[in-house]
């Protein structure tokens, strides 16, 4: 299987600019820079909706999706902890007694 190609977004604004400015169509600009057309238009309207600090922020869920599943995990990972320390608790008191 292919693997999808990853193109920083350095390359993305350059390519914008070069769609914008150089005059020349499209489908020329895009068999320059090794991408597909509609990737350029793509690329072109994410610039115009967004600007350029928010464009291409990378790829995966929003940061705040991100950041709900990492508090949801540390959830679960403290609810495990607690139960083995309850665990270890009453072995500890177990073990501690004395043994006729």
């Amino acid at each position: 299987m292919a693997q999808r190609k990853q193109f920083s977004k350095q390359f993305k604004l350059q390519a914008i600019e070069l769609l914008e400015q150089s005059g020349r169509q499209a489908t020329e600009v895009a068999r320059e820079l090794g991408v597909r057309r509609n990737q350029l238009y793509k690329w072109q309207a994410e610039f115009q909706a967004k600007g350029e600090e928010q464009a291409f922020q990378g790829p995966g869920r929003p940061a705040a999706a991100s950041e709900q599943s990492e508090i949801e995990s540390l959830r679960r990972e403290v609810a495990q902890l607690k139960e083995e320390n309850a665990i270890l608790k009453k072995a500890a008191a177990y073990f501690a007694r004395e043994l006729p």
